[in-house]
């Protein structure tokens, strides 16, 4: 078993994670003391045990695991509350957060990928940043320990439960939105949501189970109780991830499975009779069962978890042991992996593909031997299978076939391949040149692991670990001044690496270019700061000899190495600097104290260093006089000292390709007298176990320059500390005068504050009194206005009952004049009656002595008297009485000129019958002298004077008096109808003229 240790600063841990091993690693599996059975070891991908570095370490035991929505990347937190991240894809891991106390539960499925939840001891729950380390959020409301948190499938909402509550929050905001209070005797067992949907499902101890909409929270349903048969108290419980299907189990061995659409219990599993209770439940995801899934984990009280199909009954497989137990597990969304924290303390990943490869094997065909070829045909190193009757056959695998350990390191942002941490041993350094040489440069992806190689280190962690735990020197703590880098880590990396090599060797303490010489390292092993601080070291030892003996001057015997060659090879170029006053110190030393970084770009200076680490250490100081040769052009056109300076500190339009080759051409042609090979040793490693000493340098410079510093240290701290000190009593002095100011300032404002309430008093008496003088000018206009409507009412009702009394009077008085009209019409129509039939006896006298003519005449001119009589009738029923009596008057009158026309009437009767009675005589003598009667009766009585005396009617023949008796005999006839029906029509008036009267006292009352 492969054991991998990790040490950082930032964390005084050590973790052991550890691969399954192969059969040829027994020996190494030891190490963890790893016996489980040879089957179940090859099923764990990964067997994670967290120990601390102590002097007498101890494991640090895992409380809580969960997966993010990928399923390739778990967080996991221990008793101490460290929180890492494992990449299982990546192969990496990461310590993101400390909280300093226990996590009680986990979520990393939230809406954003890099944000977790994290439940602590303290009953709160916070929110972090898995990238930044960064608190986002802080959650109180808990009063007791948080043992359960279940995220929205959209990862907006989450719902953290406790014994005695659930608390809805919107993780927008971070706000809660809802919380649930029971009460004690019930209990909370678990809250969370259904996946794909909505829903919110709660369970009690009391086995009560309730589904609310999660938008409303408002009661969906209730699931029935269990039957009584059963007495399983639920304590688990697990969701499909259609949320179609609720698993529920409890301290029993029966399994009680619910459909959530039906709502009801459809079936009972009995677990083995191992099993006495159960503490766990998860379904195992399925890719292709659209997520009705179908295998259940259920974790019993004896640490195994075993996985059974809930259609079939049947026990599929099962992990962990009675030695050891298992004490939670998570599954991957998607279905892969399979963690569980162990009863130990240490973490395990299964494959779950491995724990099912039995159960999803096919079966091998059945075929037919075709041909059987001798043995000797057959190629041991090929992948031909013998083919015999029955059943093909494997070809078995080679031991040499093993599988591959992958191992969890911390992670790296940059890009570094994988081969960085491997051990770099078996490669030839002269193939290397020449792999070099053909090509130019090494492979991107082999490059680190090549350099690692060339450069031979020794990779000790544990004098590397003594250094970095000195802490940070003291030339550095302000490098943040003189160098601000931009990204915090990288300046940490750095200060860390140079504070590392100044502990290392006293004169990188004060070696001015080391920032520069270091950076561009830093840079690219910045998350693995051993290999950087070792390849800084063994440059400085091998490239950087004789650097530091005119210190802290620049290293003249070595510009003047480079002024040779460059005299020997370009003496013109040479003249030229020489004609401007530019020394080695500008075109040489910018290059050497920044190892090309500022002149070349990443990859160019990638392809250098691939160059001069696979050469003798001269190859540096070639490469310094190939990049001035290579340059010469726009150098001899360059004249002022600035165009020189700016030329060696930025980057030029130059082929590093074409400088290589030059170098290596100096490097052939180059004389060995002035050739830097024999000033400068060859290639020395560092040693393992303890980096080598470094005093290369003019000590007696060092140590005075380092006397000075402490001096001047000393100096500074004793002038800090008296100016500390002045500062203190001055602050003191400062802070008293700033405190006697506030106090007076405060009595001050509590005086304005005192007057000021006085004044407020004061405006608030005046204030109450001018309220109190409105209140009562409001009262008594209100009085007054109460007295006013008071007496407008009362008039109001008093006019009212007036002119009920009026209406009552002017009814009253309609009443009595109607009743007068009505005795008037009475009395009127009575006279008229009386004078009506004595008008009827009139003119039944007038017609029987007129002829038919003057009959009908008499008639139709008595029917229009009658009609008029009846309009005069009519109008005086409505007008006055008075009316009515000169009409009757005038009846009266016209009664009396009927008399005197009857008088005349009866004379003239009397003196027509006279002539009638002379003409008859007359005509019985002489017939055919005859006249018409009627027309000299007509004549006659125009000549008959009206006060002529009438003889009596007695006179008149027994032949005519008949005659006028029948006649009027028809006349009275007549006349009776016609009295008949103006009576009705006065009847008719006479209604009509009380209708008309009444009305008038209908709407009065």
């Amino acid at each position: 078993m492969q054991v991998k240790h990790f040490h950082t600063q930032a964390c005084p841990t050590e973790t052991f994670l550890s691969k399954s091993p192969g059969p040829c690693k027994e020996a190494q599996a030891r190490l963890l003391n790893d016996e489980r059975p040879r089957g179940q070891r090859h099923r764990i991908i990964v067997n994670i045990i967290h120990s601390s570095s102590d002097y007498l370490p101890k494991v640090l035991r895992f409380l809580n695991v969960a997966f993010d929505s990928s399923g390739d990347c778990l967080i996991a937190g221990d008793h101490q509350g460290n929180i890492y991240v494992f990449d299982l894809y990546g192969n990496r891991f990461n310590l993101v957060q400390r909280t300093a106390q226990a996590c009680t539960a986990l979520a990393f499925n939230l809406r954003r990928k890099s944000e977790f939840l994290v439940a602590l001891a303290d009953y709160s729950i916070k929110c972090f940043d898995s990238v930044t380390k960064e608190l986002v959020s802080w959650m109180r409301g808990h009063e007791s320990s948080v043992f359960s948190i279940s995220v929205h499938a959209s990862g907006r909402y989450a719902i953290t439960t406790s014994s005695d509550t659930a608390q809805l929050w919107d993780l927008d905001t971070f706000q809660r939105k809802r919380k649930l209070n029971i009460l004690q005797s019930v209990g909370i067992q678990k809250v969370f949501f259904l996946p794909l949907s909505n829903t919110i499902l709660s369970c009690f101890k009391d086995n009560s189970i309730f589904a609310w909409e999660c938008d409303t929270l408002s009661c969906k349903y209730q699931l029935p109780a269990p039957p009584e048969s059963s007495s399983v108290l639920y304590k688990v419980f697990a969701v499909t991830r259609d949320g179609r299907i609720l698993a529920a189990g409890g301290k029993s061995n029966h399994l009680h499975l619910w459909c959530l659409e039906a709502k009801q219990l459809f079936r009972i599993i009995q677990m083995p009779t191992k099993v006495r209770a159960i503490r766990h439940l998860e379904f195992l995801p399925d890719s292709f069962d659209a997520g009705s899934n179908q295998v259940l984990g259920v974790l019993s009280q004896d640490g195994i978890m075993r996985f059974v199909n809930i259609q079939t009954c049947k026990l599929l497989f099962e992990i962990g042991s009675l030695d050891e137990g298992i004490s939670s597990s998570v599954i991957s969304p998607h279905g892969r992996y399979i963690a569980s924290i162990m009863e130990n303390g240490s973490l395990n990943i299964y494959s779950v593909q491995a724990l099912t490869q039995e159960i999803n094997k096919p079966p091998p065909p059945l075929v037919k031997v075709i041909e059987d070829l001798p043995k000797s045909k057959l190629n041991s190193g090929g992948l031909k299978m013998k083919v015999t009757s029955g059943r093909v056959q494997r070809p078995a695998k080679s031991r040499e076939n093993k599988i591959q350990a992958r191992i969890l390191k911390q992670d790296l942002t940059g890009n570094f391949e994988n081969k960085e941490n491997e051990v770099s041993d078996g490669l030839n350094k002269k193939r290397l040149q020449i792999l070099l040489k053909g090509y130019g440069e090494y492979p991107t992806k082999y490059r680190m692991f090549i350099w690692r190689s060339l450069l031979q280190l020794p990779e000790n962690h544990t004098a590397f670990s003594s250094l970095v735990d000195k802490g940070v020197h003291v030339a550095f703590l302000n490098l943040q001044k003189k160098y601000p880098i931009k990204s915090r880590k990288l300046l940490r990396v750095l200060q860390r690496t140079l504070s590392a090599l100044a502990h290392w060797s006293a004169i990188f303490s004060d070696t001015p270019y080391l920032p520069l010489l270091a950076f561009p390292f830093v840079k690219l092993f910045q998350n693995n700061q051993l290999i950087c601080f070792e390849v800084v070291a063994t440059l400085i030892i091998n490239w950087c000899q004789h650097w530091f003996e005119y210190f802290p001057n620049p290293p003249i015997n070595i510009l003047s190495m480079i002024e040779n060659v460059l005299a020997f090879h370009d003496r013109e170029l040479l003249q030229h600097f020489i004609d401007h006053d530019i020394t080695s110190q500008l075109y040489a030393w910018p290059l050497l104290e920044t190892v090309f970084s500022e002149v070349l770009t990443r990859e160019e200076w990638l392809k250098l260093f691939d160059n001069i680490f696979s050469n003798h250490p001269s190859f540096l100081l070639m490469t310094v006089v190939a990049y001035n040769t290579c340059s010469r052009a726009p150098l001899l056109n360059c004249s002022l000292r600035d165009d020189f300076e700016y030329f060696f500190h930025h980057r030029n339009n130059l082929d590093i390709s074409v400088v290589i080759r030059e170098v290596y051409h100096l490097m052939d042609t180059t004389p060995t007298d002035i050739h830097p090979n024999g000033k400068l040793d060859a290639f020395v490693a560092l040693t393992k176990g303890q980096y080598p000493v470094f005093n290369q340098y003019p000590k007696f410079i060092v140590d005075y320059q380092t006397q000075e510093r402490e001096r001047i240290r000393n100096d500074e701290l004793d002038f800090l500390r008296e100016r500390q000190m002045v500062e203190d009593m001055q602050a003191e002095v400062d802070q008293q005068r700033v405190e006697d100011e506030a106090w007076y300032q405060k009595q001050e404002l509590l005086r304005k504050a005192e007057e000021t309430r006085r004044e407020m008093l004061l405006q608030e008496e005046e204030k109450m009194v001018q309220q109190r003088q409105r209140l009562a000018s409001v009262k008594r206009e209100l009085r007054a206005k109460e007295m006013h409507l008071q007496d407008a009412t009362r008039r109001r009702f008093l006019k009212l009952q007036q002119d009920q009394h009026e209406m009552e009077l002017r009814r009253l008085n309609d009443e009595i004049e109607r009743k007068l009209i009505e005795e008037n019409l009475a009395e009127a129509e009575q006279a008229c009656l009386n004078a009506d039939w004595r008008i009827q006896a009139l003119h039944k006298q007038r017609c029987d002595d007129l002829q038919r003519n003057a009959c009908y005449q008499e008639v139709a001119k008595l029917l229009r008297e009658n009609r008029r009589k009846e309009t005069e009738v009519l109008n005086a029923m409505v007008g006055e009485g008075a009316k009515k009596w000169e009409e009757a008057k005038e009846k009266d009158f016209h009664l009396k000129s009927e008399k005197k026309a009857s008088a005349l009437s009866d004379a003239s009767r009397k003196w027509f019958l006279e002539k009638e009675l002379d003409d008859a005589l007359e005509h019985a003598e002489h017939p055919y002298n005859t006249v018409p009667r009627c027309q000299s009766g007509q004549a006659a009585s125009g000549y008959v004077p009206r006060t002529s005396q009438l003889k009596d009617s007695s006179e008149v023949d027994s032949s005519t008096h008949i005659s006028l008796n029948r006649r009027r005999v028809q006349w009275d006839t007549m006349e009776q109808d016609l009295m008949e029906r103006v009576r009705n029509l006065r009847q008719r008036l006479t209604a009509q003229a009380r209708n008309r009267c009444r009305t008038p006292h209908l709407l009065a009352t």
